[in-house]
């Protein structure tokens, strides 16, 4: 049976629509949204796994037939995920992952595909709402139904679901999923926005969610299916209460242990003991030992702070750890800094580079050039672990997307630093939240480096732990507060407001009330940061490194494009020649000069900058004959540009032959008389003599 439900989101259409697609999936459906089209199955396997996270896999994939493009490259099919994919599927998968039953361990894939794009509606909130309907009609067990909008906000005024065209002028850009009553995922940032505004922000999206899982709830009542029969994959009461018995007080002093590596070093002698002492008699229930000191572990931590308000490294809840930073630790690099927070530590390099050094980004909607980036790396060392090293993962992408977006409202224009800015943090220690030492670290080596950015960021991030009515929010929370607490919020921003911000929960949802708290909280943590911060370097560098290059711009008119490149190219080449000096030209004029030699770019801007300068009628130009004839010598008084000097104008009294006055290589002055009829540069020796006197006219003749 086909079923299409339809509701108004933001003045445009939304409908989804079930039973005519991909009908073996447990659940499909076909979302719209003016010309956007997503299709999103959910399939589950009949058996369950026993593994120590719940097996679910998301992909979104955009195929560039949706915008009627073929792919680029030699390979004429889609590859592997774009980042614009990656950061899609995560935000999908941090919304639903908290909403499966804990006991349910089938391998569960949600597909997502976007088949149609009118490269004005983000195909990634249809994703989120075609997962949670396609999961909610479908028989796997699933919690509860959500669902997601983006906001913006163009002067002053928050609106739902803004085109690509509109965030081009709006200062916040928000992805909100949520309930009926309350929020279960955030990701965007803002252009420096208070807090009072992005809880305002929050709010406003959450209003507009509540619609549309109503919308999927109606679906779900005419045609979702019973949730299938499955075997809860749990240890037995018996083998819980013996570990309990055996582990819970070595567990209570582990938890108390302040170093993670002591804790984690006393956590695996307790998994040992557990091993030992159950073997025998629980021989088919060794599998569920991790997990029962695990809940073991997270009860008494959460209880220690609901009762005690004492983490497990002994801070109060919204106490910082420890701040150090330094600049200027690698010698050969632009700019570097060290910024580490108690047992995190991010290594953060800006490189500075040329137009030709941008990343061509080929998207969905075409291709584009970006000149600023930054690139997170988490090798397997910096937690003590021993992997293959292989590319970047999903984790990598995001946090150093979520660290870039912090960084960007203060980078400045193009206009105003012509530069290619490249900024990698590598993670050298880490326990909890290393993304947010990137932002800080990374603030700190763009100040080294000389990038004029508008003032410092830092960023912080805050956890929860919940249980009834009781809530505790933490700053700065560990890798295990992470692991064990409730919701995961990082919050980057200025002293004046939001540039990032990112929440994951493990719970059903939270208030707007208690992220309003949070933020609020953060707010405090991060000034206190930004204090530290600037102790170390608080503006950037009056002048950029001297191992970065030199960078001029200058803007000319595009019809003189054409001048400066010269036939064939042979005038920028002989000017890059001359002075080693880097030029790339846009189609819009814009000249960029690069060297490391500072003396070499600007010899470079002064001879495009005569290339381009048009003659000034009054102005005195020294200039080289290049060709006599009859009526007049043809004067270069700039680079590439001439003028003709009339015979009438190369003496006061009559001139018979122009050789009798000028000669072929004579180097002199003359005078710009204006340009005739046909924009041709008329020039007068003459004239030049009335005004310097014949002696300072010439400056070299040729032998007669």
């Amino acid at each position: 049976m086909i079923v299409k439900k339809e509701i108004s989101v933001g003045g445009r259409v939304l409908s989804i629509e079930t039973g005519k697609v991909a009908r073996q999936a447990n659940g499909a459906v076909w979302v719209q949204y003016e010309g956007t089209v997503v299709l999103v199955a959910a399939t589950a396997t009949k058996k369950p796994k026993d593994m120590p996270y719940f097996p679910l896999m998301v992909e979104f994939r955009a195929k560039t037939y949706a915008a009627g493009r073929i792919p680029g490259g030699f390979f004429k099919r889609e590859g592997p995920p774009r980042e614009k994919e990656i950061i899609s599927a995560r935000q999908i998968d941090r919304s639903i992952r908290p909403l499966f039953p804990s006991d349910y361990q089938n391998d569960v894939q949600v597909f997502v595909s976007v088949i149609s794009t009118d490269c004005e509606n983000d195909a990634d909130i249809l994703g989120l709402i075609g997962a949670s309907a396609s999961l909610s009609i479908s028989d796997i067990p699933f919690a509860k139904t959500i669902a997601s909008v983006r906001v913006g906000r163009i002067d002053g005024e928050l609106v739902l679901n803004p085109t690509m065209t509109q965030f081009k002028d709006s200062d916040i850009e928000l992805v909100v999923a949520g309930s009926a009553d309350s929020i279960v995922m955030v990701e965007g940032g803002g252009k420096i926005v208070p807090e009072a505004e992005m809880v305002e922000a929050l709010a406003f999206a959450h209003e507009h969610i509540k619609p549309i899982v109503a919308l999927i709830d109606e679906l779900k009542a005419e045609v979702g299916k019973p949730n299938q029969d499955y075997t809860p994959v749990t240890p037995s009461e018996e083998f819980i209460s013996r570990v309990d018995g055996i582990a819970r007080e070595k567990i209570v002093a582990a938890n108390q242990m302040g170093d993670k590596v002591e804790r984690e070093d006393a956590m695996e002698a307790v998994l040992e003991l557990v091993k030992q002492e159950t073997e025998e008699e629980f021989a088919d229930q060794q599998r569920f030992v991790y997990r029962v000191t695990h809940d073991i572990q997270s009860d008494e931590m959460r209880s220690a702070v609901l009762e005690t308000g004492k983490r497990v490294d002994g801070r109060q809840p919204d106490e910082l750890r420890d701040v150090t930073c330094e600049v200027s630790v690698l010698p050969q690099t632009h700019g570097s800094a060290i910024f580490t927070r108690g047992e995190t530590q991010s290594l953060t390099v800006t490189t500075l580079g040329t137009k030709q050094d941008e990343q061509r980004m080929d998207e969905l909607e075409g291709e584009t050039w970006k000149s600023y980036m930054l690139h997170y790396n988490f090798p397997s060392f910096s937690v003590g672990e021993v992997r293959p090293v292989r590319g970047p993962s999903r984790r990598d992408i995001g946090h150093g997307v979520l660290a870039e977006r912090a960084l960007r409202p203060v980078i400045p224009t193009e206009e105003s630093f012509p530069y290619t800015i490249r900024i990698v943090s590598d993670i050298l220690e880490s326990n909890g939240s290393s993304s947010m030492a990137t932002v800080c670290a990374g603030s700190l080596s763009l100040m080294d480096t000389g990038v004029p950015i508008k003032e410092a960021v830092a960023g912080i991030a805050m956890g929860l732990i919940q249980e009834g009515d009781k809530d505790v929010i933490l700053t700065d929370i560990t890798g295990t507060e992470d692991h064990l607490g409730d919701m995961d919020f990082k919050v980057a921003g200025t002293r004046d407001g939001i540039t990032s911000i990112q929440m994951d929960i493990k719970i059903d949802g939270v208030s707007s009330d208690l992220l309003a708290k949070a933020l609020d909280q953060a707010r405090d943590a991060r000034l206190s940061i930004l204090d530290t911060m600037n102790k170390t370097i608080d503006t950037p560098r009056t002048e950029i490194n001297d191992k970065a290059p030199r960078i001029i711009s200058l803007r000319i008119n595009p019809s003189k494009i054409g001048e400066v490149i010269g036939p064939g190219g042979k005038v920028i080449r002989s000017i890059q020649e001359a002075t080693g000096a880097k030029i790339d030209i846009d189609d819009d004029g814009l000249v960029t000069l690069a060297s490391v030699d500072k003396d070499a770019c600007e010899q470079a801007f002064a001879m495009v900058s005569a290339i381009v300068e048009e003659a000034e009628p009054g102005k005195i130009y020294q200039g080289i004959v290049k060709t006599v004839v009859k009526f007049g010598a043809f004067v270069e008084i700039m680079p590439g540009k001439d003028g003709l000097c009339h015979i009438s104008e190369l003496a006061a009294g009559r001139v018979n032959e122009v050789e009798d006055v000028l000669r072929e290589g004579d180097k002199v002055r003359v005078k710009c008389i204006g340009t005739d009829d046909h924009g041709k540069i008329k020039l007068s020796l003459k004239a030049a003599i009335e005004e310097l006197g014949e002696e300072d006219v010439w400056i070299q003749k040729v032998p007669r």
